[in-house]
């Protein structure tokens, strides 16, 4: 019995240059920088739902046309856009960083790792080149407040009111009541008529337009909203 006892390792034994304690204080710190992280950019973007005047001030002016918004709904949408994708890029950061961490306790090797996770990085990026393109662009048209929610835009598909908008599709409604699902990256130029003054152009028979018309009626715009 003594004997059989004694081929058995000790229950406190590790494998060799395995260390416990820094496996524990990898995970401890990853797990306080991501909550710390995600209630920083919470209170950020509640801020500016509100319509916080946070971001007028000179410190962080610079940040303010990212914020801008024309109303609630559209504010409140915007700021929950750039919140999801701020706390999607911090979780992402965080899970992989306090991973490498974990391994090098585990006295693993992780260049090899990186090597194939660089190359597998590089397949999907090649398969997954038009998907990539949308998001970029969707993040942008967010960030630059290019339209939002309820603005009549023209692009050169279609020209109808923004019904929902995503880092990858942008949902219109046109005149006829059809449903247009555009892909943010293959919007190349578009029209904003929400934004500004929007003042129809008249055609005359012979097909030119009727430049006349369109300044008296922007003349009477902009007697209607000094009156």
């Amino acid at each position: 019995m003594v004997s059989m006892l004694s081929i058995l390792p000790p229950a406190t034994s590790q494998p060799s240059g395995v260390s416990l304690p820094g496996i524990v204080i990898s995970l401890g710190v990853g797990v306080a920088v991501w909550l710390v992280a995600t209630f920083i950019i919470s209170r950020i973007t509640r801020r500016v739902a509100s319509g916080s005047n946070f971001f007028k001030k000179p410190t962080f002016k610079w940040a303010a046309p990212a914020f801008r918004a024309l109303d609630h709904e559209r504010r409140v949408q915007r700021a929950e856009t750039i919140g999801s994708l701020l706390n999607s890029v911090v979780g992402v950061l965080v899970v992989i960083i306090t991973g490498m961490y974990v391994l090098q306790n585990l006295d693993i090797n992780i260049a090899p790792l990186l090597t194939s996770v660089g190359i597998l990085g590089v397949a999907i990026g090649f398969g997954a080149q038009q998907l990539i393109r949308d998001f970029l662009a969707g993040i942008f048209i967010t960030i630059e407040d290019q339209y939002g929610i309820g603005d009549v835009i023209e692009t050169s598909e279609v020209v109808g009111v923004v019904e929902s908008m995503g880092l990858r599709i942008t949902r219109v409604r046109s005149d006829d009541g059809a449903i247009w699902y555009l892909r943010n990256g293959e919007i190349l130029r578009v029209g904003n008529r929400s934004q500004g003054r929007y003042v129809p152009l008249h055609e005359t028979d012979d097909g030119t337009t009727d430049q006349g018309s369109a300044h008296v009626e922007t003349k009477k715009t902009d007697q209607k909203a000094g009156d």
